[in-house]
């Protein structure tokens, strides 16, 4: 049987009546860059994050930036972040010329763990960034508090987390922002590059729309030196359908990491734990197996996909050497980057290939 690891085509197809009149709206209205789409986007996803504020960007990694610049964050200052993330968590700290300081994962979560944050602080410290690893909530309770007893801000890294909840709560409101990511492959995706910051705080957003267009409250008046940090009328149109189907998504998707988890149980293979005060989403279901690429080999053999989050950590990666980390300085993330294989995970998997996926997995990686 063949298991793909993704299928976005499975997913257009389903969507092709609702999408390519969305698209040809914009078209017609000329409405290419920000426009009538995307503002109703930003209305439509503050909602759903039950915030005040949604500002629609070209990258979560530009939300992450002006985040941390709203946060008052600077040049050789300090953000304490997951040195367990995607690189371009980090990149938005450099980007200001701050310095990231990386801390280790909780093992049994893969999460940022919150002792190491508060070990990590100093009185250069301008911000912490927790990431909601692979859509599954980080220790918000620990994490604000830190926050909150030092005077830090906290800046969510919620580019996998879409709809996920805290103490019943959507993930996006908790620090003082937060940056989402649409990315095509994420449980809300564009059609290309997009990315949006969240917020109930009106400083922050009117500062964020302000930077997105090059510094510009009004077309060619420039009160600050700002960016090209747009989204595309054609990324609003799309992420407008697509963000009504998103709850029956993550409803599969929930569904289909309940089967993994019941298949190995008892494995080998080992799987991160859930917090019970969180709703994870799923972006990705990532597992920890010894011999990884054997393990990844045979299961292509047997016709199962799958992909790695991450095989570098970030401290390792050759752009951030002149932070002076050697291997061993993490070892929890480490320990992590060396085993995660990342399985099947799209809402148009059928019960069958998630089945068969996992049985598979079990047997290559020594079985019960």
């Amino acid at each position: 049987m063949d298991v793909p690891y993704f299928d976005l085509k499975a997913q257009y197809a389903a969507l092709r009546e609702e999408i390519v009149p969305a698209l040809e709206r914009v078209c017609e209205n000329a409405s290419f860059i920000l426009g009538p789409e995307v503002t109703a986007f930003e209305k439509e996803f503050a909602a759903y994050c039950e915030v005040k504020h949604c500002v629609a960007l070209n990258t979560g990694t530009s939300a992450l930036h002006l985040a941390m610049l709203a946060a008052g964050v600077g040049r050789d200052d300090e953000v304490v972040t997951t040195a367990n993330t995607f690189i371009a968590t980090a990149e938005a700290i450099s980007y200001i010329g701050a310095k990231p300081v990386f801390v280790d994962i909780d093992r049994a979560t893969a999460n940022i763990d919150p002792r190491q944050i508060e070990r990590a602080v100093t009185n250069r410290t301008k911000a912490i960034v927790p990431v909601h690893l692979y859509g599954r909530p980080v220790d918000l309770d620990a994490i604000l508090k830190i926050g909150a007893d030092r005077n830090i801000p906290v800046i969510e890294d919620a580019c996998q987390a879409h709809g996920a909840r805290y103490r019943g709560k959507r993930i996006g409101g908790f620090g003082m922002a937060a940056g989402f990511s649409f990315y095509p492959g994420k449980n809300l995706g564009a059609y290309g590059e997009g990315g949006a910051l969240t917020t109930d705080d009106d400083r922050v957003a009117e500062l964020a729309r302000t930077l997105r267009d090059h510094g510009s409250t009004r077309r060619y008046y420039h009160d600050l030196v700002g960016w090209n940090y747009r989204m595309d009328g054609f990324q609003g149109a799309v992420l407008r359908i697509k963000l009504r189907h998103l709850d029956d998504w993550t409803a599969r998707r929930i569904a289909i990491a309940k089967m993994y988890r019941q298949i190995l149980k008892g494995s080998t293979v080992v799987v991160p734990d859930d917090s019970p005060d969180a709703e994870a989403i799923y972006h990705l279901f990532v597992v920890y197996v010894e011999n990884r690429d054997a393990v990844r080999t045979a299961l292509e053999a047997k016709g199962v996909q799958t992909a790695i989050h991450y095989p570098v950590p970030v401290h390792l990666q050759k752009a951030y050497a002149y932070l002076g980390h050697q291997a061993g300085a993490f070892p929890h993330t480490e320990w992590a980057a060396e085993r995660a294989i990342s399985l099947p995970l799209f809402p148009e998997l059928t019960d069958e290939q998630v089945r068969y996926a996992a049985e598979a997995l079990v047997e290559v990686a020594g079985g019960k």
